[in-house]
């Protein structure tokens, strides 16, 4: 099991990062929040998940998961452990949500706002709380991060969200029209708030 990767980043998006690890380039996935995290760094540190895919009860592949802290990965991997939850959908909630917010909404058994993130029905959401309340932890301290918006920021938008799942003639128009309310919005924050509004 790989813990963490420690090295250069040779291809960073919105959505997976390219690391050079020893001559091998790992690709891995990430959160938005991890983005915004790293997305000015040359070199980074990520705790790690290997998530193994199975078809018809054979092996066709693996995915990793890379996170900037320890407790992305532990909601990370505590969201999987329920049934019904892929990683898919616990990197949609961890790149709608902070993982304070994930915290804070399981613990107070936030339906709605658990349900509000693609892929979680009402019965999911129901089962996420039930399962995972006891084994949350209490919430850590609030922390804002904040980047500056690039003028690429809506092409990154556009490919993180079709990235997430959703088809580009879904998200043009919700990203176009958020750009035009707030011009100044970073590429996390103008993934996330099109997330809502998807």
């Amino acid at each position: 099991m790989i813990a963490y990767l420690n090295g250069k980043i040779v291809h960073k998006s919105p959505t997976h990062l390219i690391m050079d690890m020893g001559g091998f380039g790992y690709m891995v996935k990430i959160s938005l929040n991890t983005y915004a995290k790293v997305q000015h760094l040359d070199h980074c540190l990520l705790h790690t998940s290997l998530i193994v895919k199975n078809e018809n009860q054979s092996v066709v592949g693996f995915d990793m998961y890379g996170f900037a802290d320890e407790l992305e990965k532990d909601i990370f991997e505590k969201m999987i452990s329920v049934s019904g939850v892929g990683a898919a959908t616990a990197r949609m909630m961890l790149s709608t949500f902070r993982p304070e917010e994930i915290q804070q909404a399981i613990l107070t058994e936030n339906e709605a706002m658990i349900q509000s993130v693609k892929g979680i029905g009402p019965k999911s959401a129901k089962r996420i709380i039930l399962e995972l309340k006891d084994k949350i932890g209490k919430v850590s301290g609030d922390v804002t991060i904040s980047t500056p918006a690039h003028n690429t920021s809506r092409d990154e938008a556009l490919n993180a969200l079709v990235a997430l799942g959703f088809t580009k003639a879904a998200v043009e128009k919700i990203v176009t029209k958020i750009i035009s309310a707030n011009p100044g919005l970073s590429i996390e924050g103008l993934i996330k708030e099109s997330l809502k509004q998807l």
